[in-house]
């Protein structure tokens, strides 16, 4: 018999404890760490090289899509969560995500057929993430739109002169993100993030963040003030 090691990360210690106890069920599976947040996940997973990692979106400090990028070098990752939005779903599959399960939609023997799949690359999912999948792959059949998106990214950053890493913040505060939450997911300080976005403000002519956005997304022009 194959056994594989489990790492759980989530932020509930209840659902920790829940996940380990049904886990420990099953003679070929062993949880040999759990992780609070992203950064422990990181930490326990290069200390304890897990087969597979369970893996929460939402934890305090650094959250699950945050340290997915860097989780899916070490070993594969099922995302297991409650968060059902379309937007994080496809997100966390683009990032490298084995599968996207959502409590309440799946059942034990669900669970552990997911995580014997996940290191043979067999991904899994349930209703929710899979309608957003087959959302995301009609979409994309219309490809233009992503070309003229990228084209307009690219003109803004010339336009604005915004540095590589500018680019990359205004796309995080663009998607809606709080500056704790970039800081995290590019593993620098508030403090830096703050610095960025002034210079990207004074760059974009822009006092709000909404102002900064409707210019970077290219629905207001330099030197013209939105109101409200």
């Amino acid at each position: 018999m194959v056994r594989l090691s489990v790492l759980i990360a989530d932020g509930n210690p209840v659902i920790r404890a829940g996940l380990a106890a049904l886990l420990h069920t099953a003679e070929d599976l062993d949880v040999i760490a759990q992780a609070a947040d992203g950064r422990e996940a990181l930490s326990l997973t290069r200390r304890h090289a897990p087969d597979v990692i369970l893996l929460d979106v939402r934890m305090p400090g650094v959250d699950g899509i945050s340290a997915l990028p860097h989780l899916v070098q070490l070993a594969p990752v099922l995302m297991l969560t409650y968060s059902r939005e379309a937007e994080i779903i496809c997100e966390a599959l683009s990032l490298g995500a084995g599968g996207y399960l959502v409590h309440g939609e799946f059942t034990a023997d669900d669970l552990l057929r997911a995580v014997r799949d996940a290191p043979q690359g067999r991904p899994h999912f349930t209703p929710t993430a899979a309608s957003a999948l087959l959302a995301e792959l009609r979409a994309s059949s219309h490809p233009q739109r992503t070309v003229a998106q990228s084209s307009e990214r690219m003109h803004n950053s010339v336009v604005f002169g915004l540095s590589s890493r500018e680019v990359e913040i205004m796309d995080l505060i663009a998607s809606g993100m709080s500056n704790q939450r970039i800081a995290a997911a590019c593993f620098i300080s508030e403090k830096t993030v703050k610095n960025h976005i002034n210079r990207i403000f004074a760059k974009l002519q822009s006092a709000t963040r909404s102002e900064a956005i409707a210019r970077w997304l290219g629905t207001a022009r330099p030197g013209v003030t939105g109101h409200g």
